[in-house]
């Protein structure tokens, strides 16, 4: 799940955002992309914890940056010293992640100003999600034009 787009103005936030992270150990961030669906939803807020690459359990969302990006993907497991990651809609791991590139974990998620649950390990319904999301860009579409629907209609 992408949070930040790569466009210059972005790169003053992402900055922004590592600063926070390093004086005060967290800070909130809206994202967008449907690469967690159905964990985590674009427009969703999450709360970031700066921690080490050894702190990181196996299903924690890993929050990390690479060429100008910020990215909050499950953390798999390890390849040698690096981190294996992989979005719950994405159907291969991304190239590993050094511990340099690690921001932190995150550790709540707000939507649409409720906190929500959060578990490190999708239950079997948002498994099925996230496959279906995996095999179809169009069905990943769908289901994000769903959530927005309802994000409406609980707001009105």
């Amino acid at each position: 799940m992408s949070l930040e787009s790569p466009e210059s103005a972005d790169a003053g936030r992402l900055a922004l955002l590592i600063e926070l992270l390093a004086r005060c150990g967290e800070a909130r961030i809206a994202v967008s992309g449907s690469s967690m669906l159905p964990s985590v939803w674009p427009g969703d807020v999450l709360t970031i914890r700066r921690c080490d690459a050894t702190e990181l359990l196996r299903g924690d969302l890993a929050v990390f940056t690479r060429g100008g990006r910020l990215f909050a993907h499950r953390f798999v497991g390890h390849d040698g010293d690096r981190l294996v990651t992989q979005g719950d809609a994405v159907p291969l791991p991304d190239p590993p992640v050094s511990a340099a590139e690690l921001l932190g974990t995150a550790v709540s998620i707000s939507r649409s100003g409720k906190s929500i649950a959060f578990r490190t390990a999708p239950g079997l319904p948002a498994r099925l999600v996230a496959a279906l999301a995996r095999r179809s860009s169009g069905a990943a579409r769908l289901l994000q034009r769903g959530q927005a629907l309802r994000r409406r209609l609980v707001v009105a």
